[in-house]
């Protein structure tokens, strides 16, 4: 069974994604020593991929 915690969004941090693509359209983001590369596609959506 899983539960759900329900927290306050102001508790969470909040980042611009076109900050964080420097104005483009994708940048690298890493996790204990792996890289990933965040891309906003011409949709406007995010994509993830290792």
């Amino acid at each position: 069974m899983n539960a759900h915690v329900s927290t306050p969004a102001t508790s969470l941090p909040l980042h611009d994604a076109r900050t964080l693509t420097h104005g483009g359209i994708q940048a690298m983001i890493e996790l204990d020593g792996q890289t990933y590369f965040l891309r906003i596609t011409r949709a406007g959506k995010l994509i993830l991929t290792k």
